[in-house]
């Protein structure tokens, strides 16, 4: 089991990166140790920039320095960079298409039982809202890394959220089929595909590989860029095998409208119909003290409204023990092309 979390792959590649260009710019907003760029801070002082608890100021000073011909990356709570610092996100980084990276550390329920507080249910869906700014989740620490180095190539906006835990591997170190904002298709199969993003996708390949158990092929694509989104990647994956083919997404983040800050997405050339939602409902729970996911996200049933003939690997199981209430609301939604 891989212990290196995403933001540690962050850290580590940023830190790489700034031995050469010295533009490179880090600003943290008392979060050093949460975001994992303390040895960031400690190698490159020069070019670290502690803001304290200050999030408008962070991304301000950010775009300034941007401004100024370098390279910040800006990195934050996700709960707090999302709200608190909206406004400045909206107006000095991505209104005139400066070159800051927002880095949204524990994003979801990541921070557990510190609550709602500090949990991000609404960063995805605020962040994709905003004209000129991009929303990345990537999956693992080796995808993190390509994200960050392609990133470092280009001078638009973007916002990279992360969990706080490690998560399990996706891909192999230096066989990373990374193309920027291009999905990566995991798996092929014929009856139905699962689109997911950032901590999803893992789950999403278990509930693949159930699938292909139960004699159902699935196919997982990774869309780590969630805007822009890979449209061509979705038509593709719901074209495959046959006309009307249903697409399930899991998201960890908020109900109701597929790929977190997208509309229902489009199958098939721009035709598709909702044909059912499982979703969890209402605010999430206080969460699990170490932040992390339940064993299994996804459970095996057969969804009451499914397309015709699709069986599929849907529910919201992420309950706090002896209650109800779900920690991490989880959607899958089932897609079909119009005739």
């Amino acid at each position: 089991m891989n212990k290196i979390p995403n933001r540690k792959a962050i850290c580590d590649t940023l830190m790489e990166a700034a031995k050469e260009d010295k533009d490179i710019v880090v600003l943290c907003s008392d979060s050093r140790g949460s975001a994992s760029l303390t040895p960031f801070a400690d190698a490159c002082p020069d070019q670290f920039v502690e803001m304290g608890i200050a999030e408008q100021n962070l991304v301000s000073v950010s775009a300034g320095l941007a401004k100024c011909g370098k390279k910040p990356f800006a990195a934050s709570p996700a709960c707090f960079l999302s709200t608190r610092s909206y406004e400045q996100i909206k107006v000095d980084a991505a209104y005139s298409n400066t070159n800051v990276k927002l880095i949204g550390i524990s994003g979801g329920v990541s921070y557990g039982a510190l609550g709602m507080s500090h949990h991000s249910a609404q960063d995805i869906a605020a962040l994709s809202a905003i004209p000129n700014m991009r929303v990345y989740l990537p999956s693992d620490r080796f995808q993190t890394a390509c994200l960050v180095k392609e990133l470092l190539k280009d001078d638009k906006p973007a916002y990279i959220r992360v969990g706080r835990n490690a998560v399990e591997d996706i891909y192999e170190e230096g066989k990373v089929p990374f193309s920027m904002d291009k999905a990566t298709v995991l798996s092929q199969g014929g009856d139905v595909a699962i689109i997911a993003c950032g901590e999803m996708v893992k789950p999403a390949l278990d509930a693949g590989r159930l699938l292909g158990e139960s004699g159902i092929s699935a196919g997982v694509v990774d869309m780590y860029c969630v805007k822009p989104l890979d449209e061509e990647a979705v038509q593709k994956a719901a074209g495959a095998g046959r006309a009307g083919l249903p697409v399930a997404v899991p998201v960890a983040q908020r109900p109701g409208r597929g790929l977190p800050g997208q509309p229902p997405l489009l199958v098939a050339g721009g035709a598709a119909q909702r044909s059912g939602v499982c979703r969890g409902q209402g605010q999430p729970g206080p969460g699990r003290v170490d932040g992390g996911l339940p064993p299994h996200p996804l459970r095996s049933h057969q969804h009451p409204e499914r397309p015709a003939g699709a069986a599929v690997q849907t529910g919201c199981p992420h309950r706090l023990p002896g209650g109800n209430q779900p920690a991490v609301p989880v959607q899958v939604s089932f897609l079909r092309t119009l005739p």
